[in-house]
């Protein structure tokens, strides 16, 4: 089982950020089977401060030029392992086209065809996913895929993609994808 710690991971809320309101929220049809890593392809962020400015734009772009009811992810992750909540648990989101009735998007926030993920990022995606797991969000049996791994993009960004193996060799139980080597 998940061998680094049994620590949450420590969730900046929809509050704590300055979310506006959703259009709509319609919920997952039970835990999650997916969980779907990308990236925001936009500069990356450290701190509070930084992720708020960059949760406000993102959550702006999604819902006025894209039509969405709301920010897509359901999380959103700073450079120094900040964890946004974006739709939250349990709330379907808008980040892969056809998968995302029984998936979780999580966003790692930058450009990873550029930058390297940081050890802090990766760790809170593990607490993360180690807490939903645990609080019957995700299944326990999940598969974790890059987003080009579901559609025809770059995402989560060659650098980000290649630390998916950090990911799946930290205990957490679930299934390789099958599209792919994921």
């Amino acid at each position: 089982m998940y061998s680094l710690m049994r620590q949450t991971a420590n969730i900046v809320s929809r509050q704590e950020w300055g979310a506006a309101a959703p259009k709509q929220k319609e919920s997952l049809e039970g835990p999650a089977k997916k969980v779907v890593i990308h990236h925001t392809a936009l500069q990356s962020c450290k701190g509070l401060s930084e992720g708020k400015d960059r949760l406000h734009s993102i959550q702006r772009l999604h819902m006025k030029e894209r039509h969405f009811d709301d920010i897509g992810y359901n999380f959103l992750i700073g450079g120094d392992g900040s964890v946004f909540e974006g739709r939250g648990w349990g709330v379907m989101g808008a980040h892969t086209k056809g998968h995302n009735r029984d998936s979780l998007g999580i966003a790692f926030m930058g450009n990873f065809n550029n930058d390297t993920p940081s050890k802090e990022a990766i760790l809170s995606v593990k607490q993360l996913l180690m807490s939903g797991v645990l609080e019957g969000f995700i299944e326990p049996q999940f598969v974790l895929y890059g987003h080009r791994d579901l559609g025809a993009t770059e995402c989560p960004g060659k650098n980000l993609y290649a630390a998916l193996s950090k990911l799946r060799s930290s205990g957490i139980h679930f299934r390789e994808g099958e599209e792919g080597e994921v």
